[in-house]
C-alpha cells in the first residue's frame, strides 16, 4: 500500500539539485547564478572556484551535487552536460534590531535564498 510513484518532473536528459537556506540574499545569489547559466559545467565549475564571491563556494557544492545526481542516479555522460537553468528563490527573512542613537531601534533584515540548478545532457556537435 501506499501512494503512488510521482511523475518525474524534468526531461530524460536532466537532473537538478536544489541547495535550501543559503545565508545570502537573493539578489546577490543569483548574480553568481548568473554566471554559470547556459556553460558547461567543467566551465561553470572553473568560474566558481575562482571567484571572489563568497556565495560562490555554495553555489559550486549545489552545482557539484547536481552533476552527481545525472551521473549516479540518471546515467548522463558528465562530459556532455549543460548548465540549463540556475533559479534564484526568496526564502525566510530573519528580522533583527540593532540599538541606534537617542533610544532608537534600527530594523536589520536578514534574508535567506534557494538556488535550483538543472543540468540538461547535450549531444556533442561532430
Amino acid at each position: 500500500m501506499g501512494k503512488k510513484k510521482r511523475e518525474r518532473g524534468l526531461a530524460e536528459n536532466e537532473a537538478k539539485a536544489v541547495a535550501r537556506n543559503i545565508r545570502v540574499s537573493p539578489q546577490k545569489l543569483n548574480l553568481v547564478a548568473a554566471l554559470i547559466r547556459g556553460k558547461k559545467v567543467a566551465t561553470a565549475l572553473a568560474d566558481l572556484e575562482f571567484s571572489r564571491k563568497r556565495v560562490a563556494r555554495d553555489v559550486r557544492k549545489c552545482l557539484q551535487s547536481a552533476i552527481a545526481n545525472a551521473e549516479n542516479n540518471h546515467d548522463l555522460d558528465i562530459d556532455d552536460l549543460v548548465v540549463a537553468q540556475a533559479h534564484v528563490g526568496k526564502g525566510l527573512v530573519m528580522k533583527r534590531f540593532h540599538a541606534r542613537a537617542r533610544g532608537r531601534a534600527g530594523r536589520i533584515q536578514k534574508p535567506f535564498s534557494h538556488l535550483t540548478i538543472v543540468v540538461r545532457q547535450v549531444e556533442a556537435n561532430a
